[in-house]
């Protein structure tokens, strides 16, 4: 284990026997924001913990084999395979405690938004909507989407996105999507072309942690525009019928987000004020890592959203991910949200990326 380890799990152990303490008052449940704060970093804490106290366990079966072993052979012939277990366990637990995105854990709130390309573009734009929610739903995660702007062969113009696991863990959706932001190119045979030829075109894909309480992030509510409106699109009984859609603009940074998917005007502000939270914390944080990083080799995942990140291929059923030269033969799979190969790819690299740095 690398020098500074011992004292990593130090501080781990007294945080987790202090979150311990803190969930088995009951006063903290007072306070539900707090409560779901301690919860969450108490799951987070949980793989390091199973990994931490199996070593030890095989740590002191070792020590017990290597003393009775001069007595009794049958403890000599336990050592190799408890050596290579505590080598195994030893490798992990340095993983574990080795630095990581603060918001792997995180919930997310995805946009997708077409590009160039007019009704291709948006037709690819709904394709990717539809990838993201076959693959939240093979993960077993909550995926609501908020608002859609349709286009006039039903394609998506933007679509916005709130993903959710079940249940607190350490690698939540954001270690496994936070990949997915930049520009993603299609090449294929629009619908919109009768003489058969394939074009190229794009949309975009932004995607923010999601603050636990939109008060994580101050907004003042005089740097704010709210607007109402219909709502359009599908939907069930008062969709269309009253002005329940709202429409918020943050005038120091012009981001725009809208809601509609919620029954009420009031409903649809709370959701839009949470999207907003998350935009302009990840918007601070983009910023902050951008100065950061000033001088330093670029991580597979960019803050820049004009990046070409990958490119789908109809004719050759075939994606590729630019970043770390991935490619597969399986683009009808990824579309039907069978997206391991290529997310555990990236996950991957990222770590690797992180170990060298």
């Amino acid at each position: 284990m690398s020098m500074q380890a011992p004292s990593a799990i130090d501080d781990i152990l007294a945080e987790h026997a202090g979150l311990e303490q803190q969930l088995s008052d009951p006063a903290l449940h007072d306070n539900a924001a707090n409560a779901r704060r301690v919860g969450k970093r108490f799951a987070e804490l949980a793989p390091v913990m199973a990994t931490y106290t199996k070593l030890t366990s095989v740590r002191d079966d070792l020590a017990a084999a290597r003393e009775l072993a001069a007595d009794d052979p049958a403890f000599a012939d336990e050592i190799p395979a408890l050596e290579a277990s505590e080598a195994e366990l030893d490798a992990q637990l340095t993983d574990l405690l080795a630095p990581r995105d603060p918001h792997d854990s995180d919930d997310v709130v995805l946009e997708v938004k077409s590009g160039a390309g007019g009704e291709e573009s948006a037709l690819f734009a709904s394709d990717l909507v539809r990838m993201y929610l076959k693959y939240c739903e093979r993960q077993g995660w909550k995926a609501l989407v908020l608002g859609v702007t349709e286009s006039d062969l039903g394609g998506y113009k933007d679509a916005t996105l709130s993903i959710k696991a079940r249940e607190s863990v350490r690698d939540g959706v954001w270690s496994k999507l936070k990949f997915e932001g930049g520009v993603h190119r299609v090449q294929r045979v629009p619908v919109t072309e009768s003489q058969g030829r394939i074009h190229t075109s794009a949309a975009g894909v932004l995607i923010y942690p999601e603050p636990d309480e939109v008060a994580e992030v101050q907004i003042d509510e005089s740097d704010l525009r709210v607007d109402v409106y219909r709502s359009s699109g599908k939907g069930g009984q008062g969709v269309n019928t009253t002005d329940s859609a709202v429409r918020l603009t943050h005038l120091p940074t012009g981001v725009v987000v809208t809601c509609q998917n919620e029954r009420s005007q009031l409903q649809n502000k709370a959701r839009a004020m949470q999207v907003l939270a998350a935009r302009l914390q990840a918007l601070a944080e983009e910023e902050a890592a951008a100065e950061a990083s000033a001088g330093r080799a670029a991580q597979i995942r960019t803050v820049d959203r004009s990046e070409r990140i990958r490119t789908y291929n109809w004719p050759e059923n075939r994606i590729t991910d630019h970043r770390i030269g991935y490619k597969a033969n399986n683009l009808d799979a990824v579309l039907n949200g069978e997206m391991d190969g290529l997310i555990g790819a990236l996950v991957d690299a990222d770590k690797q990326a992180r170990l060298q740095q």
